[in-house]
C-alpha cells in the first residue's frame, strides 16, 4: 500500500511538472520563478520544500502503519494517528524559531546598513528605503514604514508597530534612535551602530546559550528513543515483544504506563531546557 501510494504521488506529480516549469519561466502565478519568490534556483525547488513542510508530520502515521501490520493490531495505528498533530505542533514550532532568527538576522543587517548609508552622507529617509531593499528587514510592514517616510508620516511610530513582529523587536531601537536624530538632531548613525552592536551581542548570547543546551536535548531524545532498541533487540532475540505488548492484557497494560511515563519525561526534560533558553 505504502508502495502504490507513493507511485501514484510521484506519477501526479511528473504530470504536472511542465505546467510548474511554464509557469516558472513566464513568471505566472502567485510567485516568481522556482515558487520561490523570485529567487533563483531550480523550478521544483519550491515544489519539494512545500511538500516536505506540509507531509513530515504523517510519518507517524505511516510507520505506525508498518508496526500494526508486523503486530496484526490496530493499536500502534492508532497512536501513530494521535501522533500525527503533537508532530506538526512540534514542526510548527520549530518553523516559528527558525523564521524568527532569521527575522533577527534582518533586522541587524538592516541597522548596519542604514548606518552605513547615513555615514556615507544619505538622508535618513533615502539610506531606509536603500536598507529596506538591500536586507528585507522591515518584513511584512515595508510598505507601511517607507509609505511613511516618502509622505511625511510618523516613521517611529510605523517601525514601533513593525517592532511587533517575532523577531523583529530590535525595530523599536530603530524607532527610538529615529525619533532622537529627528527631534533633538542628535546622530543617528552612532545610534545605529550602537544598537547593531547590542543586538548582534545579544543574538550571539543566545546561540551560545543554545549550543550549550544542544547536549541536554540530544541526550533527552536520545534516552527517549531506548525502549525502542528494546523493542527491536528483543525482536531479534525471538521474544515477540509486539505479540506481547499488543495482544496480552498485562502487555497493553505497560504499554500504556510506560507511554505516559515516556511522554512525561520528555515533555518535562525539553521543557527544563526551554526555560533555560528562555533566561
Amino acid at each position: 500500500m505504502v508502495c502504490a501510494g507513493a507511485a501514484g504521488w510521484l506519477g501526479s506529480a511528473r504530470d504536472r511538472r511542465p505546467v510548474r516549469r511554464a509557469r516558472g519561466l513566464l513568471g505566472t502565478g502567485k510567485t516568481a520563478v522556482g515558487g520561490l519568490g523570485g529567487r533563483a534556483g531550480p523550478w521544483w525547488f519550491g515544489q519539494v520544500r512545500r511538500r516536505r513542510r506540509v507531509g513530515r508530520e504523517w510519518w507517524c502515521l505511516a510507520v505506525g502503519l508498518v508496526v500494526a501490520a508486523l503486530g496484526a493490531s490496530v493499536v500502534p495505528l492508532l497512536i501513530g494517528a494521535a501522533g500525527v498533530p503533537v508532530v506538526r505542533r512540534a514542526v510548527g514550532a520549530g518553523a516559528r524559531r527558525r523564521a524568527r532568527e532569521r527575522r533577527v538576522d534582518e533586522v541587524i543587517a538592516l541597522c548596519g546598513v542604514l548606518a552605513g548609508e547615513v555615514r556615507a552622507g544619505r538622508q535618513p529617509v533615502q539610506a531606509l528605503f536603500t536598507a529596506a531593499r538591500d536586507t528585507g528587514g522591515l518584513g511584512d510592514a515595508h510598505a507601511r514604514v517607507l509609505a511613511a517616510g516618502r509622505f511625511g508620516g510618523d516613521v517611529p511610530t510605523a517601525l514601533g508597530v513593525a517592532a511587533r513582529e517575532p523577531g523583529a523587536e530590535g525595530l523599536s531601537g530603530l524607532a527610538a534612535c529615529w525619533r532622537v536624530a529627528v527631534d533633538r538632531g542628535a546622530g543617528l548613525a552612532r545610534g545605529l551602530e550602537r544598537l547593531e552592536g547590542s543586538l548582534r551581542a545579544e543574538r550571539d548570547q543566545r546561540a551560545e546559550m543554545r549550543a550549550q543546551l544542544a547536549g541536554a536535548r540530544s541526550t533527552a531524545v536520545m534516552l527517549a528513543g531506548l525502549p525502542v532498541l528494546g523493542l527491536l533487540l528483543g525482536s531479534a532475540l525471538g521474544a515477540a515483544p509486539l505479540r506481547v505488548l499488543l495482544h496480552t492484557g498485562a502487555g497493553l497494560g505497560c504499554l500504556t504506563v510506560g507511554g505516559l511515563l515516556e511522554g512525561a519525561g520528555l515533555w518535562w526534560a525539553l521543557r527544563i531546557v526551554r526555560g533555560a533558553e528562555r533566561t
